[in-house]
């Protein structure tokens, strides 16, 4: 009975040259639909290629986009270079790390202690006025704004052009 097995063995061993491509081929073909499906897998991440300072705006010469090799990595991070071109560095992003969204703002359009136009909208009734902003903003945020002539602090919130809105009460 071993001797039967230990032959069995020897011929298995001794496969043709043609045999073993034939069983190689499709073997190889599936190892290139694995890489395949790797590759189209495969995530970008955006790297800055010098030391960015809080304040400092973004722009596409100042970074470059990376494969991600870790499956580990945190979450939140830019993948493209159209996310992170034009905006304003909250901390300092080191050269070769990851830029994480939650570090980036938007550029303000308006800064504290600047003029800034104030416009009161009711239907047929619209209110200009002067006004020092007293907090930086960007488009769509809230601030406060003091009146020049009369002294009294509204709110209201920042437009494209650098207006504010003033909020009714």
């Amino acid at each position: 009975m071993m001797f039967r097995l230990i032959a069995a063995l020897r011929t298995a061993k001794t496969l043709s040259a043609w045999r073993r491509t034939a069983l190689a081929v499709p073997a190889v073909l599936a190892g290139l639909l694995v890489a395949d499906a790797a590759l189209a897998d495969a995530r970008t991440a955006v790297v800055p290629k010098r030391t960015i300072y809080p304040g400092e705006e973004i722009d596409a010469g100042q970074v470059e986009e990376v494969e991600v090799t870790n499956p580990n990595i945190v979450k939140g991070f830019a993948e493209t270079i159209a996310d992170v071109s034009g905006m304003v560095s909250k901390r300092t992003l080191l050269p070769g790390r990851v830029i994480l969204v939650s570090a980036l703002r938007e550029p303000f359009a308006v800064s504290r202690g600047t003029t800034v136009q104030l416009v009161f909208d009711s239907g047929t009734l619209v209110l200009r006025a002067a006004g020092t902003s007293l907090e930086d903003a960007a488009v769509g945020a809230l601030i406060k704004v003091r009146n020049k002539d009369s002294g009294v602090i509204v709110a209201g919130t920042v437009m494209a052009d650098g207006t504010v809105h003033v909020v009714a009460k």
